[in-house]
């Protein structure tokens, strides 16, 4: 900001006709207001909330990946981009209410196939701590996407249902259940 003596003299008539009419005068500079007006974001819990992110992004990720020939029985998973940070961002956001946050909580992780919901895995972020909350995850897969010509030529060449590729649909579902409340089970859905 740059001042100049007339606005300098402007200012000081404007100040003390206000002075008259019984305002109170406050030297603040610019800098002095906006240190009382914005808050000072807190980059150590920002950063430290990305960190958890990420590795919320890796643990579901691998419950994927681990899941895959198992209990899915394909060759390939495909995940919609940013999926999974997205699931991340609102467990975190689920559990910012929660007395122990997410070091409390346990993720049962599932897959809707049509009408049936197949589960996959659950995740326990600090196995430590005793749970106050489950979140139940439910993946859906993407039935409206066409398959690829060379998934629909490795079914009709291979006979195991082991070379298939599951496409998820960027749907999901997130149900909350409180584990220690007063007032009993506390069901929320995303």
């Amino acid at each position: 900001m740059v001042a100049t003596s007339n606005l300098n003299s402007k200012n000081s008539t404007c100040i003390s006709e206000l002075i008259h009419q019984g305002f109170h005068y406050s030297n603040i500079t610019d800098f002095d207001y906006w240190d009382y007006v914005v808050p000072e974001p807190n980059l150590n819990e920002m950063v430290f909330e990305e960190r958890t992110c990420q590795t919320l992004v890796k643990m579901l990720e691998n419950c994927l990946s681990s899941s895959k020939q198992t209990k899915l029985h394909c060759s390939k998973v495909l995940v919609p981009e940013k999926l999974t940070k997205r699931i991340a961002q609102d467990v975190l956001r689920l559990s910012s209410t929660e007395p122990c946050g997410l070091r409390g909580c346990v993720i049962y992780v599932h897959l809707e196939i049509g009408n049936v919901c197949k589960k996959l895995d659950q995740i326990v972020y600090d196995p430590s701590i005793v749970p106050t909350f489950e979140l139940t995850l439910v993946f859906k897969q993407d039935c409206c996407s066409w398959p690829s010509f060379r998934d629909f030529f490795t079914r009709a060449c291979f006979a195991s249902g082991c070379r298939r590729t599951l496409i998820l649909s960027p749907g999901f579902r997130l149900i909350k259940r409180k584990l220690y409340s007063l007032i009993g089970t506390v069901i929320e859905e995303c």
